[in-house]
């Protein structure tokens, strides 16, 4: 758990990210952003390690790992998508976990919870492809999300170090930049209407 400065109030951050692998380049970037991030986000990393694939069938007695999933995604002011791509697509992962929470019908996790994606690839293009897949995934279960500034980052093994800091100023300011945006967002959609 994060300490907020006296009198500034964090946004809880449920963080998905879309690999297994234990040295995943998106979760060093999911790491990384969280370090960068760490004085102005409660960010949480959202266990999908042992979440089975979507079955309809599991409903009578939802396994654990369902639940639990549901209630991080609840207790969330907001979500931070970190897709890798695979073959032109997004993962299956991230697929079965946005799955699991729509369900069971009528209590959709995703409804009205603004979100942002992020994503690395050693590719030019980054995660360009999954993140527009995604995009279309997460707009039709109700999610609300950050359009700009959009990261697709080419990544290299030097841009983050063991500390898990981003070690080129210029790309720490960009996502930097990034992170406001991201709070900003998600405190215009959390503000009570005036």
């Amino acid at each position: 758990m994060n300490q907020a400065p006296r009198g500034l109030l964090m946004h809880k951050v449920a963080v998905i990210v879309g690999s297994l692998r234990r040295e995943s380049i998106n979760l060093r970037l999911a790491r990384a952003l969280i370090r960068l991030g760490e004085k102005r986000f409660d960010f949480h990393l959202v266990k999908l390690d042992d979440v089975p694939m979507y079955n309809d069938d599991y409903w009578a007695d939802p396994p654990a790992s369902v639940t639990r999933l549901k209630a991080d995604i609840a207790a969330a002011d907001a979500v931070l998508f970190v897709t890798p791509e695979y073959n032109r697509s997004i993962p299956a992962l991230v697929k079965n976990t946005v799955d699991w929470g729509t369900r069971p019908r009528g209590q959709n996790s995703w409804g009205g919870k603004p979100a942002a994606i992020v994503g690395t690839s050693q590719g030019a293009i980054g995660t360009a492809v999954a993140q527009a897949q995604l995009r279309s995934i997460l707009s039709a279960v109700g999610v609300i999300l950050m359009g700009l500034p959009e990261v697709y980052l080419t990544y290299k093994p030097e841009l983050i170090d063991e500390e898990f800091r981003i070690t080129d100023e210029s790309t720490a300011k960009f996502l930097s930049g990034f992170l406001d945006k991201f709070d900003a967002w998600i405190k215009r959609l959390k503000s009570p209407a005036t």
